[in-house]
């Protein structure tokens, strides 16, 4: 932690986001203090310093526009990071203008705070010991150590949390980790698959109904929400659920409490929502298809799942795990198979690789799986009658001659140069920042 940053005001009406970021800065800073609206930010500067206020946007009582004018008007000169749920820019902008250092928008993912906090006062982020993983649990990327990191101080607070990845980048594991790791874990992990159910499903599912309340109900069921009582309810695809569920899943996320089909009666309920989706869900909202007051009650702590092709080192470690747990353990990979799998993009990510190399161990006549077994569209899509990399190359030595062979290719422009490569420009800015030192 930077010297010159230790302690923290955070102004936020809403309860729930206030509490997550004073649970992600109390591991950042040594000072966390937290206030519900503008008029108390500005009598608690009155009388105590702090090095940095974040200040939420939309409030009740002073924005935090006017507050950032009261503050002004009192002398109160303190760097001001603002939030904003609704993505005005030119609130922002007005922001910025007023003093404020920079804004971000809710919800707030954890590594976009630290990194603000890297950019903004040289903070750095330690990197601590996670708590244990379960066996299988496979991960030697730097970006995937972030990931888990994240959900290990999402874990104790109980806040709800949207996994938002691609398909097939393990969404589903890293909420079963989520639930392992919080003060839940004692308590059921029940999962329900939003897009697998038939809409007029989800509904009895989820809430539960009573014998007779509809055709087919020929027996009393409790509801996914009910049997996650005391522990964790992951919903993934939640972006598929249909319009007409999704205020019955807010009311009981504002009440606590669940009404089965058929039934008048409502009953407490207390469980951890974890919640999954490859779409944008801000966009799904933007269009109608997502109910806003939903979005911002799921997401108080958003954490992104990257996809595998931006963590090239999970690739043959995943690899050899299918390989040894499957039933044709004993089997190994050629190293032209090694380098094919790293030359391909897997669009469908960690399932996609774990069907390939199952699909070719089964394929492979003796012990040793080689690039004809592989699925025939992967063999197509790296080119196979391209030359291979350099077999005693190391993953790093390939993974560094396609990054410069990339940014030849375009002329320097990084942000070009991560689009061919497939990857994020962060992930592209952080190899370079890597070759640099060495």
């Amino acid at each position: 932690m930077n010297a010159a940053l230790q302690s923290v005001l955070i102004v936020d009406d809403d309860a729930a986001h206030r509490g997550m970021l004073a649970t992600v800065l109390g591991d950042l800073v040594s000072g966390v203090h937290a206030v519900a609206s503008g008029e108390d930010a500005v009598d608690f500067l009155g009388q105590r310093s702090v090095d940095l206020v974040i200040l939420d946007m939309r409030m009740p009582g002073w924005s935090g526009l006017e507050t950032l004018r009261a503050m002004a008007e009192r002398g109160i000169n303190v760097p001001t990071v603002v939030l904003t749920a609704h993505a005005d820019v030119d609130d922002a902008v007005t922001a910025m203008k007023l003093g404020a250092v920079d804004y971000l928008r809710k919800p707030v993912e954890i590594a976009t705070l630290t990194d603000l906090f890297a950019r903004q006062f040289g903070t750095t982020e330690s990197d601590p010991d996670l708590p244990p993983q379960p066996e299988g649990t496979v991960f030697h990327s730097p970006l995937m150590r972030e990931v888990l990191v994240e959900l290990s101080r999402a874990a104790p607070s109980g806040v709800p949390v949207l996994l938002h990845g691609e398909t097939g980048t393990g969404k589903e594991v890293l909420a079963d980790l989520l639930h392992r790791w919080s003060n839940r874990s004692a308590g059921p992990m029940v999962s329900l698959n939003v897009a697998a159910l038939p809409e007029n499903l989800v509904e009895s599912e989820l809430f539960g109904h009573v014998r007779g309340s509809f055709t087919g109900a020929d027996r009393d069921r409790t509801g996914r929400i009910r049997d996650a009582e005391g522990g964790t309810l992951f919903l993934d695809e939640i972006g598929e659920m249909d319009l007409a569920v999704q205020p019955k899943l807010l009311r009981v996320l504002e009440s606590g409490g669940v009404t089965r089909l058929g039934e008048s009666r409502e009953e407490a309920v207390d469980f951890r929502l974890v919640t999954a989706t490859n779409r944008r869900l801000e966009e799904e909202v933007a269009s109608g298809g997502f109910r806003e007051d939903l979005y911002y009650r799921i997401a108080v702590l958003t954490i992104e799942v990257p996809p595998l092709r931006e963590r090239l080192e999970d690739v043959l470690p995943l690899a050899r795990h299918f390989l040894d747990s499957a039933d044709t353990r004993g089997k190994r990979l050629s190293r032209s198979v090694e380098a094919l799998l790293l030359r391909y993009d897997w669009p469908g990510n960690i399932r996609e690789l774990r069907n390939a190399v199952l699909r070719a161990a089964i394929l492979a006549p003796g012990d040793t799986v080689l690039p004809e077994n592989l699925p025939p569209t992967l063999r197509v899509a790296v080119g196979e009658d391209e030359p291979a990399p350099d077999r005693g190359a190391s993953l790093a030595e390939i993974e560094k001659q396609a990054i410069f062979d990339a940014l030849d290719r375009c002329d320097g422009n990084r942000t070009r140069a991560a689009g061919q490569l497939g990857i994020s420009r962060r992930k592209l800015l952080y190899r370079l920042k890597e070759y640099r030192s060495t």
